[in-house]
């Protein structure tokens, strides 16, 4: 159909220009004269629509304001990596907590049944509660490094806010320094959590080389005699920590 359109067209044309040669040049040369005014037209509306404006004429642009918001946008930014550091903090020592739990649970069962265990049973409880540190001890490496990433996102954190003081961008300031003091309380009620359960693993540890240390006593390899009484088990045994 558009072959058909230009042939006709064409057609058209080439009998205009045979029967009036004069006429045809006129209206092209009308033609082609009305569309490079236009083209001239628009080609300097476009080159001056291209001329750059001058920004430093608006007040609100100004160098203190370009500065201002710079610093804003670092704030924003360093508290989005506080925010996600704190999270994977939390929830890494969430899950330490908990198998230190585990830990402590599989100690005082061991405990609870040390006198009552044959060789074989105490072997396999062993076993379980080796496989309960390497847990615990992968879970204690794992918290650690996220530990490391929330301490520098802290420091970036509060050399965003004290950039974002020193200009202007009071708001941004002590925005991040509120956000700072809210995830180190966090952090530090999660950790609490951890310690207590530490302390008691280690209170449980202790409680159960002393019972073992009674119990050889009593019991001795040999089916002898008892050779000692509790109070000749060694400080370093009865003490907790």
């Amino acid at each position: 159909m558009a072959s058909f359109s230009r042939r006709v067209l064409w057609g058209f044309s080439h009998l205009l220009r045979q029967s009036s040669p004069l006429f045809y040049r006129r209206h092209v040369l009308r033609i082609f004269k009305g569309s490079w005014r236009q083209v001239l037209s628009v080609g300097l509306g476009a080159s001056l629509c291209a001329i750059p404006v001058g920004q430093r004429s608006d007040p609100t642009l100004s160098n203190d304001y370009l500065i201002r918001r710079a610093a804003s946008l670092v704030t924003d930014s360093t508290q989005t990596l506080l925010s996600q550091t704190t999270y994977a903090l939390i929830e890494a020592l969430t899950e330490y907590t908990k198998a230190v739990y585990t830990l402590l649970s599989l100690h005082k069962k061991y405990t609870s049944l040390l006198d009552k265990m044959n060789s074989s049973e105490e072997s396999a409880i062993w076993q379980v509660i080796i496989g309960a540190r390497v847990q615990m001890k992968k879970l204690q490496d794992e918290y650690l490094k996220y530990e490391a990433n929330w301490t520098r996102a802290v420091s970036l954190s509060e050399m965003a806010a004290e950039a974002a003081y020193q200009a202007g961008a009071d708001h941004a300031s002590v925005t991040v320094r509120n956000h700072i003091q809210l995830v180190q309380i966090q952090v530090q009620e999660t950790r609490e959590l951890a310690q207590k359960a530490e302390a008691l693993l280690t209170a449980s540890q202790s409680e159960e080389i002393l019972k073992t240390i009674i119990e050889d006593k009593t019991n001795p390899p040999d089916g002898g005699s008892p050779v000692g009484s509790p109070e000749e088990i060694p400080e370093a045994y009865l003490r907790e920590d």
